[in-house]
């Protein structure tokens, strides 16, 4: 950390918690509300990487990819009711923030470390994020993909970071609990934490080209 003059977080799953959405609405979805929960998700990502890999002209923001996703995992689910379905989206919008990000941000911030975050979220999403998880004045800026027109983990979107605190990229400690962020940020030639909530088995050789962490209570040690 000594070399690091930046400090940037993934949003979704590294600082907001994902689950919150569904799981706040678990009783109306069903016993299988944790598949419906991964299918949106896995749609999401799928949606996202196809639109980059078919070029600028089939970019959709993820506030359309993440409702067209939703809509696919309800109907694979047999979800039809549209109250329901507009709360989900809603929810989206207000994730809750998982309990060690802000203590995080403080301590970097009590450094003077830059913060932000770097998401595929569109600029209105993630302001309505991280305003509602009580985030926005821990950090220094929000980030997000639509000011390139491509998803993570091309390397345009991890240059913001580096372009945006005038900085090489190894000066950037790049936060992520998705793994392939996580190598694709390496990749770019960040400083890369993996945030490995989970405990999940290594990809992507994250083992060698990461740090890996457990929480993001971590990073007080690694200040320290």
């Amino acid at each position: 950390m000594p070399s690091i003059e930046v400090a940037v977080f993934d949003a979704y799953g590294t600082v907001l918690d994902l689950h919150s959405a569904v799981e706040s609405r678990a009783g109306r979805i069903g016993p299988d509300w944790q598949r419906f929960n991964a299918d949106w998700r896995s749609k999401q990502l799928e949606y996202c990487w196809a639109r980059s890999l078919a070029g600028p002209a089939e970019h959709l923001d993820f506030a359309a990819v993440t409702e067209a996703a939703l809509r696919m995992a309800a109907h694979e689910h047999g979800i039809t009711d549209p109250t329901l379905l507009r709360d989900l989206l809603d929810g989206y919008g207000e994730l809750a923030a998982y309990p060690d990000a802000a203590p995080a941000l403080r301590a970097l911030q009590a450094r003077g470390v830059g913060r932000a975050i770097l998401s595929n979220g569109t600029p209105a999403m993630l302001a309505r994020n991280i305003a509602s998880a009580g985030l926005t004045g821990l950090l220094d800026d929000v980030l997000s993909v639509e000011s390139v027109g491509v998803y993570k983990p091309d390397p345009r979107v991890y240059r913001l970071a580096a372009d945006r605190f005038r900085v090489a990229p190894c000066r950037v400690a790049f936060f992520s609990s998705n793994p392939w962020d996580a190598f694709g940020a390496a990749c770019a030639g960040l400083s890369v934490f993996w945030v490995n909530r989970r405990n999940r088995p290594v990809e992507y050789g994250l083992d060698t080209r990461a740090t890996v962490i457990p929480g993001l209570s971590e990073i007080a040690a690694l200040l320290a």
